[in-house]
């Protein structure tokens, strides 16, 4: 089976279209106006290996805050799609990723019950012109729609550019092993109760 999905999403506020392919090479093609978080989201892509399309247009003279949260939900919707019962996956992943001076940590149950536990602080509100609050907004909105527990703790580092990649780069990481086929159980839902869908 394919695990591909295509979300579009508009609001008076955003339009957004997704497409995500879960067995991909980590191909990027994104554009949301907003050139931190673009950087950020081919660093999302390039290293779970998903391919991702991503078109933002959103109402960027006000804030970037609309544009990041509402790509996180379609993202999210656009994975959840994709894995439909999500079957034969591994479900369960951490990583602990160094980055020069910084070191985060990413763990993933890729449950089908949508939770974050969000330990990172930044030194700084900005990084460039981008708010660094909205590194966990995006995460939150994510992990709501993908349904997925997502745990994120930054254990130090000097670098705000580089504790928001590690982020990204980590969250990469366990969403790859985590929604890798499971070799021992290729058509089984990985859990007592027959279901990830909450």
């Amino acid at each position: 089976m394919t695990r591909s999905a295509e979300v579009s999403r508009k609001t008076r506020e955003t339009e957004i279209s997704v497409s995500v392919h879960v067995d991909g090479k980590g191909k990027a093609d994104i554009s949301t106006g907003v050139g931190f978080f673009d950087h950020m989201l081919d660093q999302l892509s390039r290293h779970s290996l998903i391919d991702m399309t991503i078109k933002a247009k959103g109402d960027l003279h006000i804030d970037d805050h609309h544009t990041v949260e509402d790509t996180g939900i379609a993202i999210g919707q656009a994975l959840s799609k994709a894995l439909g019962e999500r079957r034969g996956i591994m479900r369960y992943a951490s990583i602990e990723l160094a980055m020069d001076e910084t070191l985060t940590r990413a763990a993933i149950d890729v449950s089908g019950r949508p939770f974050l536990v969000w330990n990172v602080a930044f030194s700084s509100p900005k990084i460039g012109t981008f708010d660094t609050e909205l590194v966990r907004e995006f995460f939150q909105a994510l992990a709501q729609n993908a349904g997925i527990t997502l745990h994120v703790t930054n254990h130090y580092g000097a670098n705000n550019h580089h504790i928001a990649e590690t982020c990204f780069k980590a969250v990469a990481r366990v969403l790859r092993a985590a929604l890798e086929p499971d070799p021992r159980q290729p058509d089984a839902v990985p859990s007592t109760k027959g279901s990830l869908k909450g």
